[in-house]
């Protein structure tokens, strides 16, 4: 099993910036892939932006060259550096797992239990 547990979620002004983490523990050998996904009010879960264990990322076309994901494997932790926040950005993050992939959603295998962003006009 693994385990995933987001922070860093929060209110800010549209052009803001904010750090997700997701801390990860359990059988975290078993992991090759993270991501994070959001999900808006109504609408479905989407991804945000993907890292493999060998550090290839990839992101969702609404946050390219705004957000980054990055990972610290001696802390077993995933990042999600946001910039240049807009209140389209507003939605639960959710960490996501998989032992294969994390995309398509039907990969994960683990999720976080999500943080709430708040983007303000």
């Amino acid at each position: 099993q693994v385990q995933l547990v987001e922070s860093g979620g929060g209110l800010v002004q549209a052009g803001g910036s904010l750090r997700l983490s997701c801390a990860v523990s359990g059988s975290i050998f078993s992991i090759n892939a993270m991501g994070w996904y959001r999900q808006a009010p109504g609408k479905q879960r989407d991804v945000v932006a993907t890292i493999t264990s060998g550090g290839r990322t990839n992101y969702g076309d609404s946050v390219k060259g705004r957000f980054t994901i990055s990972r610290d494997n001696a802390k077993n932790t995933v990042y999600l550096q946001m910039n240049s926040l807009n209140p389209d950005d507003t939605g639960v993050y959710y960490c996501a797992a998989g032992r294969l992939a994390v995309v398509p959603q039907r990969g994960v295998d683990y999720w976080g239990q999500g943080t709430q962003v708040t983007v303000s006009s």
